[in-house]
């Protein structure tokens, strides 16, 4: 980029030490060493066209004419008395020699444009803008520059740019539209020296990128100045000042600011070549860093070439600071103030609608960096991690390649953070150092400023306190909108979770089983209970305040539950949702009644974005013999058309038969633990589904203590089924899965009568715990699942046989 400095406010100089020339008389007033005098803006975007100087230290200011005129007065050869003479000739107005010691007093010396009375050098402070750039390292001198820059203004001949541009576009088409990235890519991240070669070269162009700013400068009659390195913002860069050019007209002041990106392009097309040559796919990814350099370079809304194309082609050298006045001129009290008509009308409409573009998009970036800074800090720190691994790792190997990589890509993360936290801290000192300047001697607006000031500071404190997710690092899945960037300051719920959304709540794993890590991850569900149905049985689940989905499918529904059958059917028709169903059931059978009950969880999803997530849950105890015992446990996963879906399902199922019926105290014990589990089920929520497995094997094994320990149960034997889901059918019929008319599945199962042999059992024995709650859809994000059309498999989780 190129660092042209623009023409800041009279006060930009800092006032220095100086004694008034009517208190000390100079007969000959003299410019400090250094100024030059440059002239008169051509092509200005003023009614009046300000004079540009430009002081020793680099600094360029604009003068109003009469200004100029005083101050090219001060040669060293004349005196006061003949500098008004010479600025009453040149400005056609009668200027007298106290107008000229005034002027002298209140504008030249604090500027630092003119020697002290005594006649010492002004001690100046160049201006330092937020938005400037820091820590800067000059690498050439002027003389240097011109010297270096020279030979690459022939480049600028109209037949050479001609020829340049219609390569550079056609090899930006071929590269993008034709050839594409894939092999590049590729091929350049399976080789690290190749990706050191690229890195290398795209460094190498940012710099060529400022030789062509000199180079135009120099095409034009300009004189370029230093060139070096700096920060600006958050990312290094390289620098040429061309503040020259302001001498130019519109047209070489132009050509200076597009000198870099047409550099930009010359090294694509030399790329191109080096790539027909060579054969190295890798290469053309030059080309597409050339293009997004053009890109960011072009943004008008910070210093970079697109900032000063726009301030050029307007003839406002210094855009920022036409936002206060530009601002205040939009206010109806100051409409006719002569400060609003300064700029001539076509000027003045396109500063206007930049200022209006830009100060939201400032503020806005501003409260994004601040609102995302602690997740970002946390993001970058696991990051950092990750490579430094990856470092120890190369170097163990001897990879020294694939170490310089992985030591770029630290650079990489850590640069912005700290460029970050340093913009921060500039902006709050200045904003102290301001408000504590403006409020000398006011005790009550310094008061005022100063509290102001601290509530802000405990609003950040308060904003980036370590508590939960605050410095969560970004994960893949989510999605990055504002509201994610402010659920971390103002969480958005306890326990309404949105997919790629953040928000509190409480992820529980079995005892002694192995946490979740980024290399081991474990896929979860987070379930939320909604309102029942009117009817309080169990409701089909669908996205709340919705109408149940169609059936869209090219399969037929499974049929609805037969007596003492347990369905959860889970069925998603609709974009960026997740559909659940949850069915828990305790069957009796008596003596000699066939067993043949089903459990079953179907999940079938058709959406984008999407996901369904089916549990059954089914006991079924026989009670003495029975001839027929074909208890069926099954679960089909299904996805149709779906992009980046997810299909769930899990069935469990625990059969046990009892030679006799239970005594008082296993029954009470059954009851109560069977109503701990329909609690469960009522209010499953917040919960991982590995947790779910864990606690449905866990109730089967108590429900088998509980009768292996009852007297009467002498003989007892137990088949229990495996939890699991059927393999995914994509668009054919699940496997496992009934055929029947399309009707609607009860979330839940109903209940078997009560055996007759146990007196003591309360008539709705068989349904403790009431019917199954209705559950509706939640919105979670789905971190570990795959996706893209296929239902993972569940790893079957056996209950405990007992002997």
């Amino acid at each position: 980029m190129s660092h042209a400095t623009g023409g800041p406010r009279p006060e930009a100089g800092p006032p220095s030490s100086h004694a008034s020339l009517a208190e000390r008389p100079l007969q000959v007033p003299v410019r400090a060493d250094g100024v030059q005098l440059l002239g008169q803006s051509e092509g200005s975007g003023y009614r009046e066209a300000p004079s540009l100087v430009r002081r020793a230290d680099g600094q360029t200011l604009q003068l109003t004419r009469l200004l100029y005129l005083v101050l090219e007065g001060a040669d060293g050869t004349r005196d006061v008395e003949e500098i008004a003479q010479h600025a009453t000739q040149g400005s056609g107005r009668l200027v007298s020699a106290e107008n000229v010691r005034t002027l002298m007093d209140s504008q030249l010396l604090p500027m630092g444009l003119l020697r002290l009375a005594d006649g010492s050098q002004p001690a100046v402070k160049k201006a330092d803008p937020l938005l400037g750039m820091r820590f800067r390292y000059t690498v050439t001198d002027p003389e240097r520059t011109r010297k270096i820059t020279a030979p690459f203004a022939v480049l600028f001949n109209p037949l050479i740019v001609v020829a340049v541009t219609a390569a550079f576009l056609a090899a930006c088409w071929w590269v993008l539209m034709v050839k594409g990235l894939g092999s590049a890519t590729h091929e350049a991240f399976a080789n690290p020296a190749l990706l050191l070669l690229i890195f290398a070269i795209t460094i190498l162009s940012a710099g060529f990128h400022e030789f062509g700013h000199a180079a135009a400068a120099r095409k034009g009659g300009a004189t370029p100045g230093a060139m070096g390195a700096g920060l600006y913002l958050v990312w290094p860069a390289f620098f040429t000042d061309v503040t020259d050019s302001y001498r130019l007209g519109r047209g070489g002041r132009l050509r200076t600011d597009l000198g870099g990106l047409y550099f930009n392009a010359i090294v694509a097309v030399a790329i191109m070549g080096l790539w027909w040559a060579t054969g190295f796919d890798a290469l053309l990814l030059v080309v597409v860093t050339q293009i997004l350099q053009m890109v960011r370079q072009l943004l008008p809304l910070v210093r970079f070439d697109g900032y000063h194309i726009l301030a050029d082609t307007t003839g406002v050298p210094d855009l920022f600071q036409r936002i206060k006045p530009t601002l205040l001129g939009l206010l109806p009290w100051h409409w006719g103030k002569p400060e609003n008509k300064v700029l001539k009308p076509w000027a003045r409409a396109v500063v206007t609608v930049w200022v209006l573009v830009t100060v939201p998009l400032l503020l806005f970036s501003l409260a994004m960096m601040v609102l995302a800074l602690p997740r970002l800090l946390a993001t970058a720190w696991d990051s950092a991690g990750w490579q430094r691994d990856m470092l120890a790792a190369s170097l163990s190997d001897g990879d020294l390649a694939g170490a310089a990589v992985r030591a770029l890509a630290i650079a990489a993360v850590a640069l912005p953070m700290l460029g970050m936290l340093y913009i921060l801290f500039r902006l709050l000192r200045q904003l102290v150092t301001g408000l504590w300047k403006k409020t000398r001697g006011k005790v009550l607006q310094r008061t005022v400023a100063m509290a102001a000031v601290a509530a802000l500071l405990a609003g950040l404190g308060w904003a980036w306190w370590p508590d939960g997710g605050t410095y969560r690092p970004v994960q893949p899945y989510e999605r990055g909108t504002l509201a994610d960037a402010t659920s971390s300051i103002v969480p958005q719920g306890s326990t309404v979770l949105r997919e790629g959304r953040s928000g509190t709540t409480v992820a529980l794993w079995p005892e002694g089983a192995a946490k979740p890590t980024r290399e081991n991850p474990q896929l979860s569900m987070v379930l939320v209970p909604a309102e029942k149905s009117g009817s309080g049985t169990a409701s089909a689940a669908t996205t709340a305040g919705t109408a149940a989905p169609s059936w869209v499918f090219p399969f037929d529904r499974p049929a609805a539950p037969e007596e003492d059958g347990n369905q959860a059917l889970a069925v998603n028709t609709t974009d960026g949702s997740v559909t659940y169903s949850v069915a828990f059931a305790l069957v009796w059978a008596e003596d000699g009644e066939p067993v043949d009950t089903r459990n079953e969880a179907h999940a079938f999803a058709s959406c984008t974005g999407c996901a369904a997530v089916a549990v059954g849950f089914q006991v079924v105890l026989i009670v003495g013999e029975a001839d027929v015992i074909v208890p069926e446990n099954l679960s089909a996963a299904a996805n149709y058309n779906c992009v980046d879906c997810l299909t769930y399902a899990l069935a469990s199922q625990l059969v046990l038969t009892l030679d006799g019926p239970l005594g008082t105290n296993s029954l009470e014990q059954l009851n109560a633990l069977w109503a701990e589990i329909a609690e469960y089920g009522r209010n499953i929520q917040n919960v991982p589904l590995s947790e779910i497995q864990a606690r449905l094997a866990a109730y089967k094994e108590q429900i088998t203590a509980i009768i292996k320990a009852d007297p009467g149960a002498t003989r007892t034997t137990a088949t229990p089924a495996p939890m699991g889901t059927a393999a995914p059918t994509g668009t054919n019929a699940p496997a496992g899965a009934p055929t029947g008319p399309a009707s609607q599945a009860p979330a839940g199962g109903a209940p078997a009568p009560a055996p007759t042999q146990m007196p003591t059992a309360p008539a709705t024995q068989p349904s403790v715990g009431d019917p199954p709650p209705s559950y509706a859809p939640i919105e979670t994000p789905l971190p570990t699942a795959d996706t893209g059309g296929t239902a993972p498999a569940v790893e079957p989780q056996p209950t405990a046989n007992p002997s």
